[in-house]
């Protein structure tokens, strides 16, 4: 299998101050969700595991919104947000499904040990 050179976590939400209000509007009225937003980022600011994680992977990852995803991550991830993406040298590839995100239970630990297995499988 092909090495992974990047990983591109895909929140369910746009960027931008208008992107961002929408969503904390959503958030509070129950009406939109991201699961990777909960793993990522605590009340008000990205979580201090969050940080220790991504810096300690051997890859760089990559958090972008909807509105800020290249063409070959619209392909793959349309319809499939939130997502984790891995870029080869050949191609990108869904790594984490939005329902595997949501089975980390907003939990960083939680998410690491997934993305560790899917690596690990990758790399097999």
């Amino acid at each position: 299998m092909s090495v992974i050179k990047q990983l591109y976590g895909i929140y369910h939400a746009n960027g931008g101050m208008i992107g961002e209000l929408s969503y904390i509007i959503g958030k509070y009225r129950g009406t939109t969700h991201c699961a990777l937003c909960d793993i990522t980022h605590g009340t008000i600011s990205m979580k201090n595991k969050w940080k220790e994680l991504s810096r300690g992977l051997n890859v760089p990852f990559n958090l972008v919104h909807l509105n800020e995803r290249i063409d070959d991550i619209i392909s793959i991830s349309e319809n499939n947000t939130p997502c984790i993406i891995a870029e080869t040298e050949d191609s990108f590839h869904m790594l984490i499904s939005s329902e595997e995100l949501e089975k980390c239970n907003k939990s960083v630990d939680n998410f690491g040990i997934i993305l560790n297995e899917k690596i690990r499988l990758r790399h097999n």
